[in-house]
């Protein structure tokens, strides 16, 4: 994907893939890039990323320039206000060609389908993809988004604190109870010093791997009902345990207002533990922080459950050129390019096999999480769930500043009821 392609070649190769590789979705040719007209097209693509991430996407769309001559990407950088500008894309008809993207249930209707173009392209190789991170991208069967990163999401421990408390690192296969007995030992509240940070502000989506892993959901598998599943006695427990580790001072409540975040209190050397994805790593790194990494624990005798945070690529059903926009998706998802990208984790298995990440022990806990991922997430089951999310996330806040988790999630299934019918 890398070398270079005479212009000649670029048309034959677009051409044959608009006649063959993608059958239904053929263009004009003056779509697919200036071969033979010395016209330069230009392919819009829209991300969430800033810094880092962001500069390592616009060297990619520079190498994809490179080996496409006559194409300029224009990399179109929304931050946080991205779904915004996305929407607003949408509803002018006049959205990015290619953009990232997580919301399938929002957005499907204004995204190209991309069976036919996965399926029937073998430079894809879509074999060499973990297969759980396509369900994501999937409404009714149908493929929406083409996987570029993930994470899943582990527990960070600081070794020195643990190495100074004379307390075993913690494997994989330990118990939540073991978990709150460390953070316990851990917390000093006359250094300042806790075993754990709370979110004050927790985002539900993470919290459904605790609750998955206690054997519950927020939701029926069918997407039905909530009544007894987003209050039944095992979400109340999962989302309790976090509330009473406040309350009894083995975890300090980060990231509210006028709070800490809890990556910089980990980075400060204040926090023994903290759970969270793969973007904090390198800059746990950096600061100097000895840092190990852990699967998330287990309720007794339940088999741990994972919950992905995935980023994918789509096409507009409205863009003027598809083809020259599957040809940016492919190549943007292609093993040299995903090696660029470090601000999650490699989609391709033999990426992961090169790179030996699998084996690295810091990076290994991501990825038996990923095998544990396969629990499908409640805003995919319903699509009505934002409305329903809003009485979920005050609730579980209330739970971090010290209410009954049973009775305010009781109030917040009564609460949203209405949104179901």
């Amino acid at each position: 994907m890398k070398k270079k392609i005479s212009l000649i070649v670029l048309a034959t190769t677009l051409m044959a893939t608009m006649v063959t590789a993608c059958g239904g979705n053929s263009e004009p040719s003056s779509s697919t890039g200036a071969a033979g007209s010395g016209e330069t097209k230009t392919l819009r693509f829209a991300t969430w990323d800033t810094g880092d991430a962001l500069k390592i996407e616009q060297d990619i769309a520079k190498k994809f320039e490179a080996a496409h001559p006559g194409t300029k990407v224009q990399v179109e950088a929304y931050a946080d206000g991205f779904d915004q500008k996305l929407a607003a894309g949408f509803g002018a008809t006049n959205p990015p060609d290619v953009m990232y993207m997580w919301d399938f249930p929002t957005y499907h209707q204004s995204l190209e389908p991309l069976d036919s173009y996965s399926s029937n392209d073998k430079e894809l190789n879509i074999e060499d993809f973990y297969p759980g991170l396509f369900n994501y991208g999937k409404i009714d069967g149908k493929l929406y988004g083409i996987p570029a990163g993930f994470t899943t999401r582990v527990v960070y421990y600081n070794k020195k604190l643990f190495e100074d408390a004379k307390i075993p690192y913690p494997k994989d296969g330990w118990t939540w109870t073991e978990f709150q007995d460390i953070a316990a030992k851990l917390s000093d509240k006359s250094k300042k010093q806790y075993g754990f940070g709370v979110r004050a502000e927790n985002d539900t989506y993470d919290l459904q791997s605790f609750v998955w892993s206690n054997g519950s959901s927020f939701i029926s598998d069918d997407g039905k009902t909530i009544e007894g599943f987003m209050n039944s006695k095992e979400t109340a427990e999962s989302i309790q345990m976090l509330g009473d580790m406040v309350k009894n001072g083995s975890a300090v409540l980060t990231g509210g207002k006028g709070q800490q975040s809890g990556d910089d209190i980990f980075k400060a050397g204040k926090i023994a533990m903290w759970e969270s994805g793969i973007w904090p790593l390198e800059s746990f790194k950096t600061a100097g922080i000895n840092v190990g990494t852990v699967e998330i624990p287990a309720f007794p005798g339940k088999p741990v459950k994972g919950v992905l945070a995935e980023s994918a690529l789509s096409i507009a059903k409205d863009s003027k050129q598809k083809d020259l926009a599957w040809e940016f998706v492919k190549f943007y998802v292609s093993n040299d390019s995903i090696k660029m990208r470090v601000a999650d984790l490699p989609v391709r298995v033999s990426v992961v096999n090169e790179l030996k990440k699998d084996q690295d022990p810091l990076y290994k806990p991501y990825y038996t999480m990923l095998e544990r991922s396969s629990n499908t997430p409640a805003f995919l089951l319903n699509p009505k769930w934002n409305e329903v999310n809003r009485q979920l996330s005050a609730a579980v806040e209330a739970v971090m500043h010290g209410s009954n988790a049973q009775e305010v999630l009781n109030q917040a299934v009564k609460d949203s009821q209405r949104y179901l019918k």
